[in-house]
């Protein structure tokens, strides 16, 4: 049975201020808090599926409200540290829309999905063309502002569309910004948006300048 037909229709959901997981990436989770503790025992006896999503804003209740669009993820691996903090690392498959939030005896919240506006995720990415020299030199531009080292080599040798998604996921970007790119329709799309952020974010640092 492949992944398109073991994806569960509710997710228990991890909700993660300004950090999005893209499918074919690879996220990893520093898991402390008890709640999230159970949530990663009960998925790991039940198929190993979490869904990642970032929160929106607080609520009355103080829960925060969530965003509409998050990415379901596999446990990939998982070690217990001596201190009991979980050390785990989700496979990105495929993002979801959020329907709505079920009623749960859990300490987690626990969402119900549906992947079908999102199919072309669990195909493989296709193949991107673009200038990967301008877009690193870019990158260590502006990265070198915010005092981050890059692996240029690392950058240098994987696919490009790769280079963009991992862009997207781990660069120090607004959240609302990280959001617009999870939600971008393809890869395509997330790749004029990147290139656009990192020049806009360069030109603003510099008073507006070209670089």
């Amino acid at each position: 049975m492949n992944e398109t037909q073991t994806l569960p229709a509710s997710l228990p959901l991890f909700p993660l201020a300004g950090c999005i997981l893209l499918p074919g990436e690879l996220l990893p989770l520093n898991v402390f808090e008890p709640r999230y503790l159970n949530m990663i025992d009960d998925a790991r006896r039940e198929g190993g599926h979490i869904g990642v999503i970032q929160p929106e804003a607080e609520t009355a209740t103080g829960e925060p409200a969530l965003q509409r669009i998050g990415t379901a993820g596999r446990i990939k691996s998982f070690v217990e540290t001596r201190d009991g903090r979980y050390l785990v690392t989700l496979a990105g498959i495929s993002r979801f829309a959020l329907k709505a939030e079920a009623e749960a005896a859990t300490p987690y919240r626990i969402g119900q999905v549906d992947y079908r506006p999102f199919a072309h995720d669990l195909a493989p990415r296709p193949a991107l063309q673009g200038d990967r020299s301008r877009l690193i030199r870019l990158l260590g531009v502006w990265l070198a502002g915010e005092n981050i080292q890059l692996d240029w080599n690392g950058l240098e040798h994987m696919p490009f569309e790769a280079l963009i998604d991992r862009t997207a996921m781990l660069a120090p970007l607004p959240a609302q910004a990280r959001q617009d790119l999870l939600e971008a329709p393809d890869s395509a799309a997330r790749q004029r948006m990147v290139e656009n952020l990192v020049t806009g974010l360069i030109a603003a640092r510099a008073g507006g300048r070209p670089q």
